[in-house]
């Protein structure tokens, strides 16, 4: 039997709860219940003619929708702690070193899982798990705790700005392994927008940015399938036969579309034309199926998703807080920017999900609890 005074606290603790998530800017609950919403949808429709494949139309949502609930526990966990917390050394070192811990294994051979020349699983029992997702908030979660240090002098380059860029370079070397050059290379613009948030010098982040471009169009040039796929996504239509099929799929998708689109799951690009259709090249569906005013409308709840998180991010007295959050919107705003602009070909073709809606269990629940840390913020910016 519960004694009064336990009972007591127990209904302090309750209350002091649901005034913490009272106080979440509901622009950004509404705006995430809405993209999550609209990402399970979308993926029933591109998902469903390939999943009978395993034996239910619905394979990709029930593992998208068992994601999302490992998410919701990671939320209502973040959402009970202090978010300064994460910016103690035993939360930020552990994380950093866990992150790099697994990507390094995913790099050997045997133990990260090799699937369309690419290696970037790691199989834990029955679950997929892509450590660059967790490395990208990781790398975000050490930028800001670095740049919210007195100490840290962004006007010196080699000693103030430089070392900033070593724990994300070695991510983006590792990362760039497997190879997936658009998740490396959304961990090092993130890292650039939060260094200069901080106030870091514009030639310095000049410098920076040339040598990235350098190291950038180096890689793409060092390997002939590289360079193939770089010039395919300029006239994709020429390269239908190998490294221009998904786009060309992709722009067909678009142009069946029209203005309303097909009619959501009436597109036919899913039906074994586009390659991965639940995943990479997901907004094509959209395209497809709902037409420039569906893709209009899933891009506007994206950029009102990144309008409240930032407004969380200006909001937040606390440095550390406020680059937290940037950092976390800013990631999910170019994963979202990098994602949609491979599909339409403004890009070359990479292999990079769109947020809320590609298929991934374990993304998704990432994602969540990042999301959740966004939340816990925007809680923490008024008094309790």
């Amino acid at each position: 039997m519960l004694r009064p005074e336990t009972g007591a606290k127990d209904a302090r603790r309750s209350a002091r709860r649901r005034s913490r998530i009272a106080r979440v800017d509901r622009g950004l609950i509404v705006t995430f219940l809405l993209l999550l919403a609209s990402g399970l949808v979308v993926l029933y429709a591109a998902s469903y003619y390939n999943a009978q494949d395993s034996g239910s139309s619905l394979s990709e949502v029930i593992s998208q929708l068992l994601g999302i609930a490992v998410g919701l526990a990671g939320m209502a966990l973040v959402l009970q702690i202090d978010y300064r917390m994460l910016k103690k050394a035993e939360i930020c070192i552990p994380l950093l070193a866990v992150s790099f811990v697994l990507l390094i294994l995913v790099a050997i051979p045997g133990v990260g899982r090799m699937l369309n020349g690419s290696r970037r699983w790691l199989r834990l029992g029955p679950v997929s798990f892509q450590p660059s997702e967790l490395a990208k908030y990781a790398a975000i979660l050490f930028l800001a705790r670095a740049l919210s240090m007195k100490s840290r002098d962004l006007s010196r380059f080699f000693t103030g700005l430089v070392p900033l860029f070593i724990i994300p370079g070695a991510m983006f070397l590792l990362i760039l392994m497997q190879p997936n050059l658009s998740t490396a290379g959304s961990i090092l613009i993130v890292s650039a927008v939060m260094v200069m948030i901080a106030g870091a010098r514009w030639r310095h982040l000049g410098l920076v940015g040339a040598a990235g471009m350098a190291l950038g169009t180096f890689y793409a040039m060092s390997e002939d399938y590289r360079r193939a796929r770089l010039m395919s996504f300029r006239n994709p239509f020429d390269y239908m036969t190998n490294e221009g099929y998904q786009l060309s799929q992709s722009l067909l998708a678009f142009g069946s579309g029209g203005l309303f689109g097909m009619g959501l799951g009436m597109g036919r690009q899913k039906y074994a034309f586009l390659p991965y259709p639940e995943s990479d090249f997901i907004f094509a569906v959209v395209g497809e199926d709902l037409g420039l005013m569906g893709c209009v409308s899933v891009l506007t709840l994206f950029a009102a998703f990144i309008f409240f998180g930032l407004r969380v991010a200006i909001r937040c007295e606390d440095r550390f807080g406020s680059l937290l959050a940037g950092g976390i919107t800013c990631m999910i705003g170019v994963q979202c920017a990098l994602n949609v602009a491979v599909v339409i070909g403004m890009m070359p073709t990479t292999g990079l999900p769109l947020p809320f809606f590609s298929a991934g269990g374990t993304s998704i629940s990432i994602l969540m609890c990042a999301v959740a840390v966004l939340m816990n913020i925007s809680a923490s910016e008024s008094p309790e």
